[in-house]
């Protein structure tokens, strides 16, 4: 099976690039929804998990624990006939933000870590 690459581009060959590897597919829709703000696409107001806005939050355990729902809710939301999550943590250190998710593709039944870095 193919999928479009995310994010869209154009293949060498001039066509919509795709990619055959469930892991790499599946890892590039949960880049997506982890940094897409909700509202941020047009058609899909409710797209995102909203994480990047609270990293300028002050750091405590309450804040913590709505990092860790918004981001399992919206992975739930939006990518739960692709993967299921097994494990979630997230690190903020010197204005990186660092998530790192344990998951298993529901096609494959392949468990898969990944750690999604982005610079704050």
């Amino acid at each position: 099976m193919s999928w479009l690459s995310a994010p869209y581009r154009i293949d060498g060959t001039g066509r919509s690039a795709v990619t055959d590897d469930p892991r790499r597919h599946a890892r590039d829709l949960i880049e997506a929804v982890l940094f897409t703000a909700p509202g941020e696409r047009v058609n899909r107001p409710d797209f995102g998990s909203g994480i990047l806005d609270m990293v300028f939050d002050t750091n405590n355990q309450a804040l913590e624990t709505a990092a860790d729902f918004l981001i399992q809710s919206a992975i739930q939301k939006h990518l739960s006939e692709i993967l299921t999550v097994s494990q979630l943590s997230l690190r903020r250190d010197e204005g990186m933000l660092e998530i790192t998710l344990s998951y298993v593709l529901r096609e494959t039944g392949e468990p898969v870590s990944d750690s999604f870095r982005r610079e704050v």
